[in-house]
């Protein structure tokens, strides 16, 4: 599994930094395995890491939602799939300067938010939402999983203590 997917890396901001020990490809590969994609096929993710403006201009043409997001996902043509290329999972793009803020409001270190908006991101990819309770539920679920899996805690836990 460990060439199954691959990520290409796009740093377009200088906003906030990059915490040691991120590994894209690991999270992401964890992701794909989670959601049972055939992993022989599973080709590739462009992750691109951007500040607040690029966030807040895509948010609002795609998603028409006012402000940056933490992650974005825009999931790749699958239909066609050719021989000896990789196929395009999708393209992620995360918000540095979001990560960090929501990381430090949740009480989390930045490199397990990152990692989680990683993997949150993926599922997306891999066809994953949380439109209503029961497919957020399971989205969750498996996020959990897969975060506990690559060594960090739940990431919905912080979250409930913070608010509660």
């Amino acid at each position: 599994m460990s060439d199954a997917v691959k990520v290409a890396l796009q740093i377009a901001t200088s906003d906030d930094e990059i915490p040691p020990g991120a590994c894209w490809t690991e999270w992401v590969q964890a992701a794909v395995a989670a959601a049972e994609i055939d992993v022989r096929v599973a080709g590739c993710v462009t992750l691109r890491l951007v500040g607040r403006d690029e966030s807040q201009y895509l948010n609002e043409m795609y998603r028409h939602k006012l402000g940056p997001t933490n992650v974005l996902a825009f999931p790749g043509h699958t239909d066609a799939l050719v021989p000896e290329v990789d196929r395009e999972l999708g393209d992620l793009v995360v918000c540095l300067p979001v990560v960090h803020d929501e990381a430090r409001q949740q009480g989390k270190s930045v490199l397990a938010h990152l990692a989680h908006m990683i993997v949150h991101g993926t599922l997306h990819l891999s066809g994953f939402d949380h439109e209503d309770s029961a497919a957020a539920a399971r989205m969750e679920s498996l996020e959990t999983l897969v975060m506990i899996g690559l060594g960090f805690a739940a990431p919905y836990e912080s979250d409930a203590a913070a608010s509660g």
